[in-house]
């Protein structure tokens, strides 16, 4: 039995371009759909900004989920064992959003600033987190 070569380098550079591009793309849908959620929950029930935060984020999930599984990463890996990974990161992503976002709209810049704040740390820590932990496919 002989080993696979290597991936080129021109290859997995093209590769991670590309899913990082797409990951970039169903990340702003995400945010849109997440941030219109946490309007509504804010500005039109008038929830306080903590639970707003934390329920808009939550409720993005389905949604998230499933654009970064087929679409951005193309994952073959089990449902099952991606779902829990997912849901653990969301937890840790559900605390941090909500008290990045509470701490930030104690100041002049406000909730929205929080939550662009909250968003762009997520989104770079996720990124990896997806590609090598959630959506990775060890059987490949």
């Amino acid at each position: 039995m002989t080993a696979a070569p290597p991936p080129r380098t021109g290859a997995w550079i093209s590769s991670s371009r590309r899913s990082a591009i797409r990951y970039l793309v169903a990340g702003g849908l995400a945010f849109l759909v997440d941030l219109g959620l946490l309007a509504l929950f804010h500005q039109v029930f008038g929830w306080p900004t903590w639970l707003a935060a934390g329920s808009a984020f939550v409720l993005s999930f389905a949604f998230t989920y499933t654009i970064q599984r087929y679409f951005t990463f193309e994952s073959n890996a089990p449902h099952g064992r991606t779902l829990l990974k997912y849901t653990a990161l969301v937890v840790f992503n559900t605390l941090a959003t909500a008290a990045i976002v509470a701490l930030i709209d104690m100041t002049p810049a406000g909730w929205a600033v929080g939550k662009v704040v909250a968003t762009a740390a997520t989104t770079i820590w996720n990124y990896f987190a997806y590609r090598y932990w959630v959506f990775a496919d060890r059987s490949r």
